[in-house]
This record gives C-alpha cells, structure tokens and sequence, in this order.
C-alpha cells in the first residue's frame, strides 16, 4: 500500500494580525507579518500526498494559574490586544509579567499574533508542500473575557478574515489572488466550520438564515462551493470534495448539536435546524454511496457523553451514533476540536435507544438511560477534565477484551494469542460477536486534538493516510460539490429502511422523555426498546460491500498521525539567554515531535482503523499494564485478566496513589500535552 504523508491536524492559534481599525487597537500592539499582495513563484500542479491540516478553535472558559477550581481556552483564539511582558492575571493586556513572546502557557492569555505568525511560518517552510487539504474547525476570534475590550460583532469577523487572509499569504496562488473569481485562490482546497465563539453571544446560534450565515457566506466565500450557498446560508453547512469524484469533507454546524445553544432544541422536532441538519446529512451521505464516494466528518464541538459530560443533545447525538453506524460503509473518520484535551471517543451502537435490529446487538436490552444532570460547557474545569478523562476510561474498561491479549487478524486468526484450538476457536467467537465482527462494526470513532493556543503547549497534527490506486489525482482545485435535493425520492428510493406500524403511541413516540417529560415505570420492571424511530432510518452497506476505509485498511484508510509541539517555556528560555540574537526571537520558535502513532512504543498502532483504536482503548483501560523497556513499570502486568489483586499492590495503594498503568499514564500526558507533573497525574488519576 503507498502511505499517503500524514494528515495534517493542525488544532488552533490560527489567525492573522489584527487591522489597524479593529476597535481599540494601538500602536503598541503586534501586527501581522507578511503580504498577501506580494508575488511568491507559483507552485507547480502536485499529486496527492496524502496529508490534511486541521485548525480549530477552543471552547469558551476560563483558565487561571491563581484558581485550583481551574477552567480553561482551548484552541486558537487569536489576540491583537496581547502584550509581551504584560501580566497574565490581566489577561496579558496590561501591567508587569511574564507573558512571553510567543504567548503565556498554563494563563488565561489567548493567543498572540507572533504565535500566528510563527506557526504559519513554520507550516510554511516545513508541511505546506505536503498537504493536499485543510481543515478548520472554529473559533477563531479571542474570548470575550476582558470587560474593558468587550468583543463586538464587527470584530469577530474582522478575525475571521484576518485568517482568512493569512491562509492566503501561505496557501494562495499569487497570480490569482486579485482575480475576481474568489474559487480559486488556494494550491489546496481549505475547509471551515463554526465554532461557538465565532458568533456572539458565543454559544447561541439561532435558526438560519441569520445574520452570521449571511456574514460568513461572504466571509468563507472562497471556501463554499457555488452550489451550495443557498443551504449554507440557511444553516451554516456544507461539503467539499477535496479530491474530486473520491473524498468529500463535510463541515457540520455542530453548534445546532451543541447542549448549550439554548435558541434550539435538538434533532427530533422537524421544526427544528438541528433536524433538517440531520436530514441534510443523511441524504448526502446516501448521494456519496450511490457516487460511490468517501466522507470525512468536521465539525467544531465533538460528541462527547459520560455521565458527567455530554456537549451534544441527546436526540442529536442518538441520530449521529446511527448515522455513522448505517453509513460506516462511506465515513472515513469524523474530526473536531473544541475541548482541546488530546483524545478519542466511540460512539457505541449499543446505547441506541430505538428497536434497530441491528446484528449483533441485543434488542432486549433496556433503551439507554436517562443521563444524570450534567456540567455546562463553559463550567468544564481541570477538575471536570479529569472526571470526564476518568469516566472515558471507565468505560473502556468494560471493553470487551482479546483472547488471551489477541487481537483478531484480518484472516480471522490471532495475533499474540494462545493458539490452543480447544479454546480459541470459541473465545474468538465470543469475542468478535462482542464488537460487531472481525471489524468492529459496533463502534464509530470521533478524534478531538489539542490546539495551537498556548494554555497548555501548541500542537499541530499530521494525519497520513493511504492513496493506493490514487497516485495520479490532484487535489481540487477549488470549492466543488454538487449536493443532492433533500427529501428526493426518486433518488433514494429504497435509501431507508421501511418501519412497521403496529407499535403502540408511547413507542412511537418516545422522545417525550427526551425533551424534559418524565414518565414513571414500576419499579424492577425492565422497559423495551422503543420500536419505531420517529425519523428516516438509512439503510446500512448491502452485504455484499466490503467494511468501509475507517474499518478495513484499503484506499483512503487513516494510516498514522504524528503530534507535533512548541515547549513554550523551553522556547522563551532560549530566548532570554541568547545574547547575540536578542533582535531574533524567531529564530528559537520550532515544532518538534510529540509522539507518532506509527512508532510508539505506547499507542503501538498499526494503523488507525477502528480496531485498532479498539485495541488502544482497552488496553488504557486496565487496572495495570506494563510497557516495554520501561525500567521503572510496576510488574503488575495483565494480572485483572485473571482477577488477580497482589497484596502488596492493595498495601500500596492504602498507602499512596500511583498510576499503574502506564499507558494510560502516557495517555494523560499527552492529553494535556505534557503540561501535567507526574504528582498530578498520579492523585487525579491513580
């Protein structure tokens, strides 16, 4: 297979210098770099390398190195008003401190814009010629956190623009930028999507049209295809076929998904935008199958649910969970940003709440559970960090596990398990039906990666993924996308699945419960599954069509992804003890490897497919894990397997708290990017 480079995820400070009229602005405050008017030498016409860039955007709280109840920025968050030297309990707006050049890491500073400038620098000099693709993922104005420069309309999207414009100083075509055809002025074609503080207020985004969809139809006019900027503008999303006649990007607007949008009310209501989204959503996925196309998903808030977080409502997310399921044959993998935590996620078909009647999954079972009440999205503290991360692993814990720590091949056969045949042959059956068949059809996947703005260290992500069979395409050379009609039923005849009517009213309808209307059950007595989902079920892959590319490793396959990050308080070190190059600070800014899933001794990944996201999960989720080489690993290793709990070990953890798995330990590191102490990581998450 050819290894196509690396998807590049790039999550966070991406913006340009402010103008000179953004309200406010003096001349002491720090200006872009670079002029997108000036002539660069035309890059030839390349093949597909096989590699994305993701910017995105954070959440909108607070992070205070004063507070132990601490809450946090997330992504990019460009900042005209920061100040080197200033104070970060000002929010590096004024007074005496130790905000450095290139932002203040652990504050609540957002992001400066020589971090912008450097970052798009080195995209620039190191991964601009190997990106067939980008992906934006929001929020790209600062937080609105300081009263004295409260955030107005006009400025969110003068930011807006300024990124705009600093993708067109590193990724425009020179000889096209003044060209009045706005569709192609990129070398490759550049996907955004909305994040919750890209509108004002942030978070509340109301039915479309809006003032924002019509404002960012102009905004993002180089980025929506022509044939669909009347649905952009009636509900901020679209797609793009970022390599024409075989991949498709789909930028949802998340933000009718969102929990904390409160002008809308989730995915069941047909009156609702989050259900025409979903609809939206559905019929072109079903177009890309009849194409037979692939699709990635963005959006800006991920679906997460625990018990003590949920950004998603539950009605979306329940439609979501399916679509992905039933479309599994067409999606690669869905992207976001937002949380800013380095994770994952599975979406579990066993939490469907309707009678689907899905192989492998058990309609008896109860529907899924009303979750417990839940913290906002702007109340998601470090302590709340920790208790959704913790939840995470809870329930990877209950994983279903690999025969004797094997993993099913592709033929069917065991790797690294006892090959006894009076017990494998009947263990591996067991453990297939687990998870939905030897590719783990049971589950979907969402990745959330860290960001460029500096509360924890910048990150960017390559991606790689395979382009066998596609060595001689190109990447678009504009915004293409012809969307199918919704609702067409010529076109989708036999796209959804025909449900029976003889259930009664309360099964029909059981999203009752869902919008706020409690019912009572007597005790002790089980409920069934609802039959009858009130919406389109698509239909699922015919069984005739191999897994889809997130599951089997084929063509378009996510094959790796390499984090990359800026020391920040390595990086200004270096700047204050360089005498000689005091006048060039940048010269000390630099990127350097995180970790690569490819070449790991933790993560240990193959590849990206489910299964092998799986396997990672599972294996984070054990009481204790060894992991090679690794002269300081307690020998505790696999022993839950066999229900083993050492004397000593319960001895030890009376006396103190210490992760024992050490995977799951490298996993909290670079969650937080390796910001957190050891001590730290051992008293939250021992």
């Amino acid at each position: 297979m050819i290894r196509l480079a690396a998807g590049l995820l790039l999550c966070a400070a991406c913006t340009t210098a402010a103008p000179p009229n953004i309200p406010g602005q003096s001349n002491g405050l720090q200006q872009v770099i670079g002029d997108p008017s000036i002539s660069k030498a035309q890059p030839a016409p390349r093949k597909l390398r096989g590699r994305f860039l993701h910017i995105t955007g954070d959440c909108d709280t607070t992070l205070s190195s004063i507070e132990p109840q601490l809450t946090f920025f997330l992504d990019i968050h460009p900042d005209p008003f920061y100040k080197s030297h200033s104070d970060a309990t000002e929010l590096c707006h004024s007074g005496k401190g130790q905000a450095g050049r290139f932002g203040a890491e652990l504050t609540d500073c957002d992001t400066p814009i020589s971090l912008v400038n450097a970052t798009f620098k080195w995209i620039e000099d190191n991964l601009k010629d190997e990106i067939d693709f980008v992906i934006w993922t929001g929020d790209s104005a600062r937080h609105d956190n300081d009263e004295r420069l409260p955030r107005s309309d006009s400025q969110v999207l003068k930011l807006n623009r300024m990124i705009v414009e600093k993708f067109v100083d590193t990724f425009g075509k020179p000889d096209n930028i003044d060209d009045p055809d706005p569709t192609n002025d990129f070398v490759v074609p550049i996907v955004p999507t909305f994040g919750n503080n890209d509108i004002l207020p942030h978070n509340i985004f109301s039915p479309g049209p809006n003032k924002w969809t019509r404002a960012y139809l102009d905004v993002w006019n180089r980025f929506v295809p022509q044939a669909q900027r009347h649905s952009f503008a009636r509900g901020g999303w679209f797609f793009t076929e970022v390599i024409p006649n075989k991949l498709a990007v789909f930028s949802l607007n998340t933000l009718y998904f969102f929990d904390s949008n409160s002008a809308v009310d989730g995915c069941d209501l047909k009156s609702e935008p989050g259900y025409e989204h979903m609809e939206w959503l559905r019929t072109q996925l079903q177009f890309l199958r009849i194409r037979g196309m692939k699709a990635i998903l963005i959006g800006h808030v991920p679906p997460a649910r625990t018990d003590s977080k949920q950004n998603w409502d539950e009605s979306c997310y329940q439609k979501y969970t399916l679509w992905m399921r039933q479309y599994r044959d067409v999606i690669v993998t869905s992207i976001y940003g937002h949380m800013n935590i380095d994770h994952f996620m599975f979406q579990d078909v066993k939490d469907l709440k309707y009678k689907f009647h899905i192989e492998g999954i058990n309609d008896r079972s109860d529907p899924a559970k009303r979750r417990p009440a839940r913290l906002r999205d702007d109340t998601f503290s470090i302590s709340a960090k920790a208790q959704y991360l913790n939840e995470l692993r809870s329930g990877w814990s209950e994983l279903p596990a690999p025969p004797a720590g094997g993993i099913p091949t592709e033929d069917g056969n065991l790797d690294n398990a006892d090959k006894d045949a009076s017990g494998e042959g009947k263990e591996l059956k067991k453990y297939l039906k687990a998870i939905g068949g030897p590719w783990a059809e049971r589950f979907s996947l969402s990745l959330v990666s860290p960001s460029v703005v500096p509360n924890f260290f910048p990150t960017l992500r390559v991606m790689e993924y395979n382009i066998t069979g596609l060595e001689n395409e190109h990447p678009a050379e504009g915004p293409i996308g012809e969307p199918a009609e919704i609702f067409d039923s010529d076109l989708f005849e036999g796209g959804v699945i025909e449900q029976t009517d003889d259930e009664d009213d309360a099964d029909i309808h059981p999203d009752k419960e869902a919008h706020g209307a409690k019912k009572k059950h007597k005790k002790g007595k089980k409920r069934k599954k609802p039959k009858k989902a009130p919406f389109p079920v698509p239909k699922p892959p015919s069984k005739t069509s191999p897994p889809g590319p997130g599951f089997s490793p084929q063509t378009l396959s996510p094959l790796s992804f390499t984090q990359y990050y800026a020391n920040l308080t390595q990086i200004h070190e270096q700047i204050r003890s360089d005498e000689k190059h005091k006048h060039d600070p940048e010269r000390h800014f630099k990127y350097k490897v995180e970790y690569a899933t490819n070449d790991d001794k933790y993560y240990q990944m193959k590849d990206l497919t489910i299964r092998s996201w799986l396997d990672l999960a599972e294996r984070i989720g054990r009481d204790s894990l060894k992991i090679k080489d690794q002269a300081d690993d307690y020998e505790l290793v696999e022993q839950h397997e066999h229900g083993i709990e050492p004397a000593d070990e319960v001895e030890t953890r009376q006396k103190t708290k210490k992760v024992k798995n050490r995977l799951w330990k490298e996993f909290i590191k670079r969650a937080f990017v390796h910001t957190k102490p050891d001590e730290e990581i051992d008293q939250e998450f021992g």
